[in-house]
């Protein structure tokens, strides 16, 4: 039996996946996991539930940083096991809390487990599968509410256990990823595993395309500036790119992301529907279950569509509508509490609507695109790090307030659209246009590729057609590094191999 198990192509993509899904589910339910707050007698401390909410995005934060230190050197895979080690030690230290600072320290280690996962785990599945985690922990709390005693909350915590063990069933004999071997010099090593995954011949034509995409991009990252230059505001051979530019505007999108409301709206809704709106605990409870799974639907709409409507529209039609959604719920509720006015049970249960269409704006708009922007607008050999501040200024600011209503005007200033855009396309950009309004420029903000796009390309490569055959430079200079079209075709998820 070969390596894996003997397993190759559809069975060997498939564990994989098993594995990325499992991390990324277990994330979305280690958030939603909120039924201990009765046991150690928080419900009437505002200020200390938000400090035990918060201290886990404090954790994560923590555990994103460390990701960017450590991930490199030990490669995804252990850096995977890593993380579900600690969040195994912080899951049972929470399980076995019966008092607050031990609660706390278990969150803070949980998080720091979560955030090396979360910043290793691949982009798409890292969009969705949250939510999913997410919205499996609202029913399984709502359905543990009807028992009684401590398992009521004891194995809503526990069964992320099962996720943890998933984990270390799979992802031990998983291979490593091909980037990391190919960029640390195991070639071979890594040709072998794309072999594996596509189930095709060691030499196939697309096999070593894929070697040499994964070779060109680790010579775009060694010409990346290092965090220390970018600390003090130096970028090297990026001088020209508007490198920090672009970095902000991929942090600006997961800060604004945060800002929303999505945790207050996630983590509270049955609080807020109990205190505010007055429903009972177990209608509360079921609506909140119920939007989860709104909240995932609207979610997976946007996938196949991000595309045609472009991110720059997604987030500021829905931040209009998070807007629009949080006017209503303030409006209502404060109706509510009126002394003497007549409806005032009527015009609270109608502020429940508005949470739900909330998530609706949120799951299409601000869910996905954000994750998406940073590896986008950023160049190649910026990448790494325009995703690694991204996730970071995300975690940072997960516990912060709504600001929905300044996001429109933002994105529409100062972001230019990326779908259907190559790496080229965005480079030329920053190059070419230093003015940071970028609203005033047609083809930045339009949602397809503009034409002038296409006949700049053409014009490019008949210019490079003319120095060739005038032999003024050699075919390898025009095509990059060993042969390679610098131009690369882009997905949904960026690159292919990352």
């Amino acid at each position: 039996m070969g390596p894996y198990f003997g397993m190759s192509s559809g069975w060997f993509t498939f564990w994989v996946t098993v594995a990325c899904a499992t991390d990324m589910t277990l994330f979305g339910y280690d958030q939603g996991v909120f039924d201990f707050l009765n046991t150690l007698n928080l419900n009437d401390n505002t200020s200390m539930i938000g400090t035990v909410t918060a201290i886990y995005g404090i954790g994560c934060f923590v555990g994103a940083i460390a990701a960017v230190m450590i991930g490199d050197f030990l490669g995804r895979k252990k850096t995977i096991l890593l993380g579900t080690s600690i969040m195994t030690v912080g899951a049972i230290m929470q399980i076995a809390a019966f008092n607050v600072p031990v609660m706390i320290v278990g969150r803070i280690i949980a998080g720091i487990g979560n955030g090396l996962n979360t910043s290793t785990a691949p982009l798409v599945i890292e969009m969705i599968l949250n939510i999913a985690g997410f919205s499996l922990s609202n029913w399984m709390t709502y359905g543990f509410s009807f028992v009684g005693g401590s398992v009521s909350w004891h194995f809503p915590l526990a069964f992320q256990l099962v996720f943890i063990l998933i984990l270390y069933a799979t992802v031990p004999w998983l291979p490593e990823s091909p980037p990391w071997l190919i960029a640390h010099g195991n070639i071979d090593q890594g040709r072998m595993i794309i072999t594996d995954l596509e189930g095709l011949d060691v030499n196939d034509e697309q096999v070593t395309n894929d070697v040499k995409d994964i070779q060109f991009a680790v010579t775009f990252k060694e010409h990346g500036v290092s965090w220390g230059d970018l600390l003090r505001g130096r970028t090297g051979d990026q001088e020209g790119s508007s490198t920090i530019r672009r970095l902000i505007l991929g942090m600006g999108t997961q800060i604004m992301q945060q800002l929303s409301g999505i945790n207050v709206t996630s983590y509270y809704l049955p609080t807020v529907l109990i205190s505010s709106v007055g429903l009972s605990n177990g209608l509360a409870r079921l609506l909140a279950a119920c939007n989860s799974v709104s909240y995932l639907f609207f979610s997976l709409i946007a996938i196949p569509n991000v595309e045609r409507w472009g991110r720059r529209n997604l987030m500021m039609y829905a931040a209009a509508g998070q807007a629009f959604c949080y006017v209503f719920i303030t409006a209502l509720i404060r109706c509510s509490e009126m002394e003497g006015y007549g409806y005032q049970k009527q015009v609270a249960s109608a502020s429940v609507a508005f949470f739900f269409l909330y998530s609706v704006f949120f799951g299409i708009g601000w869910q996905g695109v954000p994750w998406l922007y940073p590896t986008e607008i950023n160049s190649l050999s910026m990448r790494t790090k325009g995703a690694a501040l991204g996730t970071a200024a995300n975690w940072i600011f997960n516990f912060m307030t709504v600001f929905n209503a300044s996001f429109v005007p933002i994105v529409y200033l100062f972001y230019p659209g990326t779908s259907d855009r190559t790496l080229e396309d965005i480079d030329r950009l920053f190059r070419e246009n230093g003015d940071i309004l970028i609203f005033k420029d047609k083809n930045a903000i339009s949602a397809k590729r503009p034409l002038a796009y296409f006949e700049r390309e053409n014009i490019d490569a008949n210019l490079d057609a003319d120095a060739v055959s005038l032999g003024k430079v050699s075919s390898k200079e025009v095509h990059g590094v060993e042969g390679m079209m610098v131009d690369h075709e882009e997905g949904v998820d960026g690159r292919r191999w990352k």
